[in-house]
């Protein structure tokens, strides 16, 4: 897997991928919707598999000394390379934000810990959908986007929204008792991520198994 990962960072990844990943020093920005981040790791992820069609890395791939599901895995696990490297160069900024700028974002949630939790459902959403559609004919990039898109969209929307109904304030807290209520959502994040992201793969496998190069 170390190999497959190293052939997508190094042949295929399109460079706007690597922007993207800095995207998550956005949460420094004041009076923001940070949900946006996570919109930008899905177009990263997005471009470089249209990048990929366009320059026949799928056909690449598959004439490799390496099992045709190989090549959906090292597309996926390049997706949460990109991700996990975004949510984790966030963090110091995130940091940053608490630290100098205490007074909340009143654009919608805070960069904290239910932010992340929310975050990692999101992502794993985006590559189930989007993964498991674009492997079913391993062309059709553009169509899996706007499909894949619809729930990631819908759950921003949904995460900025929440901290401004009444009682669900604790949400956009980011320190004492409400920090400590968020480490559920935090937790359910990781687990959903990773089963999403194993579902994706079995599907899209067997979705990718079924196409005619």
């Amino acid at each position: 897997m170390c190999n497959l990962l190293r052939k997508e960072l190094r042949l295929a990844a399109h460079p706007s991928l690597y922007m993207f990943m800095a995207m998550g020093a956005l949460v420094l920005i004041p009076a923001y919707p940070y949900g946006v981040v996570f919109f930008f790791g899905g177009l990263g992820v997005f471009q470089t598999v249209m990048f990929g069609r366009e320059t026949r890395d799928v056909f690449y791939t598959a004439l490799l000394p390496v099992r045709k599901g190989d090549g959906v895995r090292g597309k996926i696990l390049l997706a949460v390379f990109s991700q996990l490297t975004q949510l984790a160069l966030s963090l110091p900024f995130a940091f940053l934000r608490t630290l100098y700028m205490a007074e909340g974002n009143p654009a919608g949630i805070e960069a904290n810990a239910a932010y992340y939790g929310f975050g990692l459902m999101l992502y794993g959403a985006f590559n189930l959908v989007f993964f498991t559609r674009f492997y079913r004919t391993a062309y059709q990039a553009g169509t899996s986007f706007l499909i894949a898109l619809l729930p990631l969209t819908l759950g921003i929307a949904a995460m900025e929204a929440a901290v401004h109904f009444p009682g669900m304030g604790w949400l956009d807290s980011v320190a004492g008792p409400d920090l400590v209520r968020q480490f559920p959502i935090l937790l359910l994040g990781v687990l959903v991520y990773i089963a999403s992201n194993l579902l994706a793969c079995r599907l899209g496998e067997r979705n990718f198994s079924r196409v005619d190069l």
